[in-house]
């Protein structure tokens, strides 16, 4: 069982990362899904990086780490699109972190990452977010850090293909992350080695 936390979207705290932390719940971890929002939504992109904006990315992230404040050190760090942003963030102040799992994007990785540390990566391809280049340069940096990353692509999948209830969901993907997703759970836990 791992102690997990969620970071969501651009388009807000939304069924989409509520049902992903239940299955993981279902499956004996811990999870916590901020709401770094406070209760905002929208169902577009657009809408949703002018959210952000109207947020503002440093309420963003204090809420972020005022969310794990209280959790244990090695607490595994989720983030869905925009949420990879914010584990980006709190990872240097977690050192401590179990692994990180970033969905639908990968932001940049911190320096000073420990020799080893677990990353798990699931993206579509191709995805505008997230262009070949971006990803590219992502591996070479989690390579220079030492992190033990793996990078998974969806070909065919949309940018949010793990949602179901909107229009880039795609099942097969969807359900091939939350296995992938899971076996990485179990092989990141402690004693598990």
């Amino acid at each position: 069982m791992a102690d997990i936390v969620v970071f969501h979207s651009v388009l807000g705290l939304r069924p989409a990362e509520l049902e992903f932390a239940e299955r993981l719940r279902e499956a004996g971890h811990r999870v916590t899904t901020p709401d770094l929002y406070d209760g905002r939504t929208t169902p577009a992109i657009d809408e949703g990086f002018a959210l952000m904006r109207a947020v503002g990315w440093e309420t963003i992230s204090g809420r972020a780490l005022d969310a794990v404040r209280d959790l244990p050190a090695a607490t595994v760090l989720v983030g869905v699109s925009m949420g990879a942003g914010v584990v980006e963030d709190v990872l240097p102040r977690r050192p401590d972190a179990a692994a990180a799992v970033l969905l639908h994007a990968v932001g940049n990785l911190p320096t000073g990452l420990r020799a080893g540390f677990p990353v798990q990566v699931h993206v579509a391809d191709p995805d505008p977010t997230t262009p070949p280049a971006q990803l590219a340069a992502w591996q070479a940096a989690a390579t220079r850090s030492g992190a033990d990353a793996e990078v998974f692509r969806y070909p065919g999948a949309g940018h949010f293909y793990l949602d179901a209830h909107g229009p880039e969901h795609d099942a097969p993907a969807a359900e091939l992350t939350r296995e992938r997703v899971a076996e990485f759970l179990r092989r990141t836990e402690p004693g598990s080695a």
